[in-house]
This record gives C-alpha cells, sequence and structure tokens, in this order.
C-alpha cells in the first residue's frame, strides 16, 4: 500500500504548506475588494470549502455505485467516510458563509435566498444518512440501504450548484462566467491555491479517518476470532 499510494505525512506536510502560501497570497498578494473590502477575503475559504463538500459526497456517491455494482466490502466504508467528511466541509460552509455575510451585508442568513436553502437540505440530508444507518443492524442490508441513500443524494449537488451559478442576488453574486472570472489575476491565483490546499487537506482527513476506522474494524474481528 505504500507504494500504491504517497505518505500520510507527506501529503499533510504539502498541505499544510500550500495553506501557508494560501493565506500569505490572501492577505499580501490579492488585492482588497473595492466593494466589500477586507471582509471579502474569505471568499477565498468559503469558496473552495463549499466545493470541496460537494467533492466529498461525490466521492461518496461513486463509492456507493461501486458497492452496489461490485458487492465490495470496502467501498462502504469508503463512501461513509465521504459522507463524513461532506457533512464536516458542508458545516464549514454554512459557517463561513454567514459569517461573510454578516460582515458584507449585516445578515447572518435569509430564508428567501433559494441557494441557502437548497444547500441546507443538502446538508440536512447527508446529516439524516447517520441516523439511517444506525438504525440499521451491521451488515449486508444496511451497506445496501446507505449506499443508495448515498447515490439518491448526490442528485441534489448540481441542483446546489446550479441555484448558485443562477443567482442573482447579494448573498451570492456571480464571481464565474462564460467570460473567465470576474477577478484579478492576484485573485484567481489566490483562489486556486486555496482550493488544492482545502481539496488536499480534505483528502488527508479522508484517508486518516479510513485507516482508523478499518483498524478498528480489523481489532473487532480480532477480539471475535481470540474471544473464548
Amino acid at each position: 500500500m505504500s507504494m500504491q499510494k504517497p505518505s500520510l505525512t507527506v501529503l499533510a506536510s504539502l498541505a499544510a504548506g500550500l495553506a501557508a502560501v494560501a493565506v500569505a497570497m490572501i492577505f499580501f498578494v490579492a488585492p482588497e475588494d473595492a466593494d466589500q473590502g477586507l471582509s471579502q477575503k474569505i471568499f477565498y475559504v468559503h469558496v473552495p470549502i463549499a466545493l470541496t463538500a460537494y467533492a466529498c459526497f461525490g466521492l461518496a456517491a461513486w463509492k456507493a455505485f461501486r458497492l452496489l455494482t461490485t458487492r465490495g466490502e470496502r467501498y462502504d466504508l469508503e463512501s461513509y467516510t465521504g459522507v463524513h467528511q461532506g457533512t464536516i466541509f458542508g458545516a464549514l460552509t454554512l459557517v463561513t458563509g454567514s459569517i461573510w455575510a454578516k460582515a458584507s451585508w449585516g445578515v447572518w442568513w435569509t430564508w428567501s435566498s433559494n441557494q441557502l436553502v437548497l444547500f441546507l437540505v443538502l446538508f440536512l440530508f447527508y446529516c439524516a444518512y447517520f441516523m439511517l444507518r444506525y438504525s440499521i443492524e451491521p451488515g449486508p442490508r444496511r451497506e445496501r440501504i446507505s449506499a443508495v441513500y448515498a447515490l439518491f443524494g448526490v442528485a441534489l449537488v448540481p441542483v446546489s450548484f446550479l441555484a448558485i451559478r443562477l443567482a442573482s442576488d447579494f448573498i451570492h453574486p456571480t464571481v464565474f462566467t462564460r467570460d473567465g472570472p470576474q477577478m484579478t489575476g492576484e485573485m484567481f491565483t489566490a483562489f486556486c491555491v486555496s482550493w488544492a490546499a482545502i481539496t488536499l487537506l480534505a483528502y488527508v482527513m479522508y484517508r486518516v479517518e479510513l485507516a482508523g476506522k478499518r483498524t478498528d474494524a480489523n481489532l473487532r474481528e480480532l477480539r471475535e476470532v481470540l474471544a473464548p
């Protein structure tokens, strides 16, 4: 396994280095926004976190699909871990979005914004995944039902993403259009570095959690074998 995948130590160090570079670029390279000023800097964290949440849910759905088509037991834990990481980054998306909205526009939340409500629905849908999963006894039945739920939930991701893209209100101004990113080169570079850092951090967290859960599962099996 160590020959097939990069070391977690190396990946974690790279993620930390990218994060440091991203912070430096956000505060010392990217210029302040003409309208929002310093508060706009959270854009470089909020948007990459949201995109990473979408990616985690997509990964969970792919692993769920693999479980349903191959019956491989390993995919159940991989799909579960993807959902868990997605909910973590989904919560961070809601928190950072609320902070940005309050700092720039004076509101923590507005129920009149469809894209905000749709992301909240997506987040709560995946939170309910854990309630469903742990209400069923461990075994193939729980694996199949959890996989179907994760696969069904990914359909909400493009709906949520398109709602943000099509919105034209003050909460989610359109930054990326058909003409390209509506920002300076320094801003776009800072955004890309921040996105890479957060995505790599999510991958490291995914692998760490997956390794821990697999070790825990192996220990439980070993205790059952050694039990008198």
